[in-house]
């Protein structure tokens, strides 16, 4: 069971018993169902992780809809050597980089969370566990969706990695694969952006 910040379960295929081998099987012999079905469970994950990388909601869509036409023009040389969704995700980070990098947000002022910290990115002291908290004050439903209105705040860095860790449930690994970061900078990443959006929740909860 994931634990993570927004407690919301990976997409998975809307297929019944059908494989994700098969469904990739049928797409390579063209069948518009198949691709249907791989763009129901996908579409939404796509779109959350390329907002990350870009400032507008339409950028990323239209971001999203070049990954699935190079979804459409590359499966036949996709070899299974990742999942379905891993690959997808890999096609999204290099077209939505490539677009950020013509729309490049520039980002100043101090890091409000710095005190937060030691010099190596390590807790100096650990963060409220807010959550108790907010059962008495928000119902869960209205607290996630102030989580994801704070996260549109963060840094694009850390945007980027607690999405993929705490909303898509990806690994430590998987993540540092797919952004090319090492592991100590995803580790750093990853709790600034928690340490954010957490102060952010206690903010609007009105506590520490």
């Amino acid at each position: 069971m994931r634990t993570g910040l927004f407690d919301v379960p990976p997409s998975v295929l809307a297929c019944g018993a059908v494989s994700e081998a098969e469904l990739l099987d049928r797409l390579r012999a063209g069948d518009e169902e198949a691709f249907a079905t791989i763009v129901r469970a996908h579409h939404t994950s796509l779109c959350r992780l390329a907002r990350s990388f870009v400032g507008s909601g339409a950028v990323a869509e239209e971001v999203v809809q070049d990954t699935w036409l190079a979804v459409v023009r590359g499966v036949d040389r996709f070899e299974g050597r990742s999942s379905l969704r891993t690959w997808l995700f890999h096609i999204l980070v290099n077209r939505a980089r490539t677009t950020a990098s013509r729309e490049r947000r520039t980002e100043s002022g101090p890091d409000p969370d710095a005190d937060r910290f030691d010099g190596v990115g390590v807790w100096s002291a650990p963060p409220v566990p807010w959550s108790e908290l907010a059962d008495d004050r928000l119902a869960a439903e209205q607290v996630v969706a102030l989580a994801r209105e704070l996260l549109e705040t963060l840094p694009e860095a850390q945007r980027q990695v607690v999405v993929l860790r705490d909303v898509e449930g990806l690994s430590a690994s998987e993540v540092t694969e797919l952004l090319g970061i090492s592991d100590g900078n995803q580790r750093v990443l990853l709790h600034r952006g928690r340490a954010r959006l957490r102060a952010g929740l206690e903010g609007k909860l009105g506590t520490r």
